[in-house]
């Protein structure tokens, strides 16, 4: 190990989560020491608009030499902040956990020693989900099931973005450049080592959640889209799937026509068939227009974060 190098690096996203700072640094703190006392922790401001990094500044300043803050200069989203810290991390694992004690920090210590055991990523994996509602359950199990089926490689169900990986995976990591991150994705596609924790998930205590619907359905969309082109082949059979419906109408029409003799003139089919194949044909674009949107973010090669103030180490 490198000399002043930290054994145990732990990454910390947070937006607008001013009243929990103090006991969100304690608890880290705390699952830290139990393991090494060569540790650093990294928050990543995400554009906070509240108190956050004011409440921060206080409370890193009391350990200038484990305690880090980075700040964005505008909020750009909670994969992008996890990738900001662990761009800065210097363990030799590194751990990911919201900021919203949800997902207790205690659990790190086991998770450690499954990769002392040998383990290149160690999941935390919910068995409940404590305050969430039954459409956000719902949704959210169909969706891991979903994506499980239509990648070509073997993703954990029922884990977030609590971690731990090792510094081999996190080089690798840092290779995939793409704008529109999609990190649990990206972990199971390099295929290390793996196993998970069971945990219970707590409901959350303060303010509200920063993850509504809106952008649940935007990481399903990038985690979709990101590892699979099964949309794009779905927009290719319900071509072929409207055809035949519009070739069933045709038989139907004539039919009635030649033999029930019920035609009437302006017959709502006519708008039936018309709105259905327009239907699927936006939708077709709109699949289209997800992945072209994909290729524009990543070939304009801007920066993936601003940072406004930093008080770690040099990348």
């Amino acid at each position: 190990m490198e000399k002043n190098k930290p054994a145990l690096s732990i990454v910390v996203p947070v937006f607008n989560e001013e009243q929990i700072i103090d006991q969100l640094v304690k608890r880290m703190s705390d699952a830290a020491k139990s393991i090494t006392d060569n540790y650093e922790i990294i928050f990543v401001n995400d554009g906070s608009r509240d108190n956050t990094l004011k409440n921060l500044k206080v409370a890193c300043a009391a350990d200038k030499q484990r305690l880090h803050y980075i700040s964005f200069a505008r909020n750009f989203g909670h994969q992008i902040a996890i990738s900001a810290g662990m761009d800065y991390a210097k363990g030799d694992a590194i751990v990911t956990i919201d900021g919203d004690l949800q997902d207790p920090p205690e659990l790190i210590p086991d998770m450690y020693k499954e990769y002392q055991d040998g383990y290149k990523v160690v999941y935390a994996k919910r068995s409940k989900r404590k305050g969430e509602t039954f459409f956000k359950l719902v949704t959210a199990k169909m969706f891991y099931r979903i994506m499980a089926r239509l990648v070509s490689f073997e993703i954990p169900l029922d884990v977030g973005d609590f971690r731990l990986i090792s510094r081999d995976v996190l080089e690798y990591l840092k290779q995939m450049k793409e704008y529109d991150k999609y990190i649990r994705g990206q972990i199971a596609w390099l295929g290390f080592k793996s196993t998970y924790v069971m945990f219970e998930r707590d409901e959350r205590k303060f303010g509200k959640t920063n993850y509504p619907f809106r952008k649940m359905l935007r990481l399903a969309f990038n985690g979709i889209t990101a590892f699979s082109d099964s949309p794009l082949k779905l927009a290719t059979s319900m071509g072929f799937i409207v055809c035949i419906i519009s070739f069933l109408i045709g038989v139907y029409a004539l039919y009635g026509y030649f033999f029930a003799h019920n035609t009437l003139p302006g017959w709502a089919s006519t708008i039936i068939s018309i709105t259905f194949l327009g239907g699927v044909q936006l939708l077709s674009l709109g699949i289209l227009g997800e992945y072209i949107s994909r290729i524009i973010n990543n070939v304009r090669n801007r920066p993936l974060y601003v940072i406004d103030e930093n008080t770690t180490v040099e990348k």
